[in-house]
């Protein structure tokens, strides 16, 4: 099947480019939580989400249409990359000017402590997200993927440099990461030559007012997803401290395990979906892909709550161990997060962005009411739940949304029954002491899990045998 071997190659690609240094990456987590104190891991955190959502603001998101116009557009590559450097140097200026309107006025005290950093990271955030995108979108992955190994090498690289041998603290994690980022930019904008795709005629305007337009939704989107998925950073910091919001932050490290399978799913997903869509899914890959991809990262989320407490005190030193807590809901709510995601690769094949807005928009106002009623309550464990919640429903709604647009069968009932197998594993996590007790009965619960899934299990054991026959 060629859109399976089309998803299967992108997939592949991008997991030589993220896999194995991520994983180191995650790895190198006992060095900053020996080092950096939960305070300064908690301010380098806060400075990260924010870039992440101002670099869409200020670029009125343009890198999402960097990605899909070129699919329909390949006679206008220069115009689409010239339109989306113009934003991106506009972007970044107009956020130097805000941080020396806050240094003369003072406006925030925190922003000047590191106005500097904070300034490069946003520069190399944003241009790395327009090169990444414009070279997927005219299916370049390959060099992405380079790209990635390049980033996180010299990542780990001046991590290790700057922390333990040149103790530079936060001010070295800032400069390891800024320089790791603007590394990929570098080779990207090299290996593809992208000065060719500079144009230095008259920007097509109506060009560039669709690409605002496709966009301006995707905005609204990000926005939202932003609010679901960090602005509990703030709501912890400001009613529970600086430091809650460290160790809360460092709760994230063993779901980004996860998360890398979701990361290099999804931009090989989006690809597919725009490349591959039929709306009637006649050959039924959109339902397959759908059921494997539920399967997976749902086993692996079994496996990772069931080993979250061993791998916490393995990681995480001092006073970072509790941020095992955490982990299990947003584990969770990086599955339903993943899921969202799928369906989001539909909504781009056919240019519907408002119903991203749409979905996450409700989320988001979910999460910023129940994160002030739960953290107030139950700490940084609310913003976690908080967190899960607004995925679902995000989810739950883009469920219904898609089939506006394509017949796709799913098994709901199934699928909700796994679900609620992960809920009573956290629950077992929450309630009895580490013991042989407690892992008997979260490996029932995971064997329960591998048998609902039995279908899917043996299409993808199927598929291996077809593989292995053929080579």
């Amino acid at each position: 099947m060629k859109e399976r071997n089309y998803l299967v190659k992108n997939i592949g690609l991008l997991t030589i480019g993220q896999f194995g240094t991520k994983l180191l990456s995650f790895f190198l987590v006992p060095l900053y939580t020996n080092i950096l104190s939960t305070a300064e891991y908690g301010t380098y955190d806060l400075n990260v989400t924010t870039v992440s959502l101002l670099v869409p603001i200020l670029t009125f998101n343009i890198a999402d249409s960097l990605l899909r116009f070129p699919f329909d557009e390949k006679e206008n590559y220069p115009q689409i990359f010239s339109i989306g450097l113009f934003y991106q140097i506009t972007g970044t200026l107009l956020f130097a000017a805000a941080l020396i309107a806050n240094y003369v006025f003072s406006f925030s005290l925190v922003l000047n402590d590191y106005a500097l950093m904070l300034f490069l990271l946003y520069a190399v955030t944003s241009l790395s997200g327009i090169l990444i995108n414009f070279c997927r979108g005219i299916d370049r992955v390959r060099e992405v993927a380079i790209s990635g190994v390049i980033c996180s090498a010299v990542l780990i690289a001046l991590n290790i440099l700057f922390l333990v041998f040149l103790k530079q603290g936060l001010k070295g994690y800032f400069l390891a990461n800024i320089i790791g980022i603007f590394s990929q930019s570098i080779y990207i904008f090299f290996a593809l030559r992208l000065w060719k795709y500079i144009s230095l005629s008259r920007i097509n305007r109506k060009l560039e007012k669709e690409m605002v337009e496709y966009g301006r939704p995707l905005l609204i989107n990000n926005i939202s997803w932003w609010i679901s998925s960090a602005s509990d950073r703030y709501v912890v910091t400001w009613l529970c401290g600086i430091a809650a919001n460290g160790v809360y932050s460092v709760g994230y490290k063993i779901p980004s395990i996860l998360n890398i399978f979701q990361t290099i799913f999804g931009q090989a997903w989006t690809l597919s979906a725009i490349h591959d869509f039929d709306s009637e899914d006649k050959n039924g890959f959109f339902k397959n892909t759908y059921n494997c991809y539920n399967f997976y990262m749902t086993i692996v989320c079994s496996v990772l709550i069931i080993l979250s407490r061993i791998i916490a005190s393995l990681l995480y030193a001092k006073n970072f161990f509790e941020a095992w807590k955490y982990v299990p809901f947003l584990l969770i709510a990086i599955v339903f997060g993943a899921l969202s995601g799928y369906m989001g690769g539909i909504f781009a094949a056919v240019k519907d962005t408002k119903v991203f807005a749409k979905s996450s928009i409700v989320g988001a106002v979910l999460n910023m009411v129940l994160n002030f009623i739960l953290v107030g309550f139950i700490g940084p464990l609310g913003a976690a739940i908080s967190t899960t919640l607004s995925y679902l429903l995000t989810w739950g709604l883009r469920i219904l949304f898609v089939k506006k647009y394509m017949h796709l069968e799913l098994n709901l009932i199934r699928d909700i029954f796994a679900y609620i197998v992960l809920i009573a594993q956290t629950v077992l996590l929450y309630t009895m002491e580490d013991s042989i007790f407690l892992y008997f009965f979260e490996l029932t619960l995971f064997f329960i899990l591998l048998g609902a899934f039995w279908k899917e299990i043996k299409d993808i054991n199927k598929i291996i045998k077809e593989k292995m026959v053929r080579y």
